[in-house]
């Protein structure tokens, strides 16, 4: 029957994409079989020790290419798709360096457009396409992060480590000093910082697994 039918992700497109979520620790292979050397997936976030939904980038025969929240940027891997629930997800956040904007789009269409602090020269937002890996609250909603850290699967080209550990990219809200960096400027060691109503909407909406470009 129709309704029994497993759903066929398509690649990642500006109107939609497909969110594989663990649900049991998963084997991950170099290719669409179970041979060689894999690695073990597991269904709670390092961080948080919430859901994991990774960004399905292609499907083939059964099995996802899932883009993994581990350097180098970009990195994937091939799960079984029986071993995963699929999601759709009509969501989607564009960063333009150069403009110092955030969009954030559903189905396609603009919902809305914020300017936000990016990467300084020497500690730049890394470019390509990401995903959300964690949403995060913090303990404190007036502090340097604001009330929430959403975790992307980037992590900096300058640096090897700093508050989000291992160079993680995020993007948060402002508080305490990282306010001496006005909005529409350049000066963060390469997260991207966003006014904190602006965050707690995308918080509000945004699940692990939601794609996330940055452009140059």
């Amino acid at each position: 029957p129709a309704a029994l039918r497993r759903p066929s992700p398509a690649p990642p497109t500006r109107a939609a994409a497909w969110i594989a979520r663990l649900v049991a620790p998963t084997p991950a292979w170099p290719a669409p079989r179970a041979h060689g050397s894999a690695r073990t997936l597991s269904p709670l976030a390092r961080a948080t020790g919430g859901p994991v939904g990774l960004l399905v980038l292609e499907a083939r025969d059964g099995w996802l290419r899932v883009l993994l929240p581990t350097r180098p940027n970009g990195a994937s891997a091939w799960i079984n798709a029986d071993r995963v629930r699929l999601s759709r997800t009509r969501w989607r956040v564009e960063v333009d360096r150069s403009a110092r904007t955030l969009r954030v789009l559903r189905a396609g269409r603009t919902v809305r457009r914020l300017r936000v602090v990016v990467g300084a020269p020497a500690t730049p937002t890394p470019t390509g396409r990401f995903a959300i890996a964690e949403v995060a609250r913090q303990p404190d909603r007036d502090g340097f992060l604001g009330p929430f850290a959403l975790h992307l699967t980037a992590h900096s080209t300058a640096l090897d480590d700093y508050g989000g550990g291992r160079g993680r990219v995020a993007i948060h809200g402002r508080g305490g000093a990282s306010l001496n960096d006005p909005l529409g400027s350049a000066r963060s060691h390469g997260c991207v910082r966003a006014d904190n109503a602006d965050v707690r909407f995308l918080a509000s909406r945004l699940v692990p697994g939601v794609p996330v470009d940055v452009a140059s």
